[in-house]
């Protein structure tokens, strides 16, 4: 792409589908978009990641930026493919990582670099600690919109960790000992 090109994508305005897809929320700002091969858009807001259908009647999901576990991209020309993990929540405290969504592009725009910043935003720090039985736990502190404190959530490399009380009881320990060292000025 053409640093002429690169300029003209900067300065555009969203499609009318990715516009009236957010129209709803006065609050909510289209910082980037991709468009998919599939048809629509892969769409990054101020609020999270959309994914945003041709068709005008398409439901419009909402995956908030603290819930992306990972975003992988991998480019091919213009487009490329991201890979993202959503986080769900399991139990307070606890998150499980979903089935990863595949988001492959025509064109990417901005969207790479926007959405790395932005997951990368919502983690404030984060700690891999080792299990007795051999795997691992992710203890990661997040930034939430509208909550004052950060959130510490553990993610099991390995769920079938998460039914061991060994595995469990080393994980609460940590997580524990992380949100009481927590320093929020990080």
């Amino acid at each position: 792409m053409s640093l002429v090109e690169r300029v003209r994508a900067r300065w555009a305005r969203p499609p009318e589908g990715v516009r009236a897809a957010v129209a709803a929320d006065p609050d909510e700002r289209v910082l980037a978009w991709g468009e998919r091969t599939d048809g629509g858009w892969t769409v990054a807001t101020s609020r999270g990641l959309r994914v945003v259908p041709g068709e005008p009647d398409g439901e419009v999901a909402l995956l908030p930026w603290h819930l992306v576990g990972t975003a992988r991209w991998t480019a091919a020309g213009g487009g490329g493919t991201f890979l993202v993990t959503p986080l769900a929540e399991v139990e307070p405290g606890v998150q499980a990582r979903e089935a990863p969504q595949r988001h492959v592009l025509r064109e990417a725009g901005e969207l790479p670099s926007v959405l790395k910043k932005r997951v990368d935003l919502t983690v404030a720090t984060s700690q891999r600690h080792p299990l007795p039985g051999g795997g691992s736990v992710l203890l990661v502190a997040r930034r939430v919109p509208g909550q004052a404190a950060r959130e510490w959530t553990v993610v099991f490399d390995d769920d079938a960790d998460r039914d061991d009380p060994v595995a469990r009881a080393v994980a609460r320990e940590r997580l524990a000992a992380a949100v009481a060292a927590d320093d929020p000025d990080r």
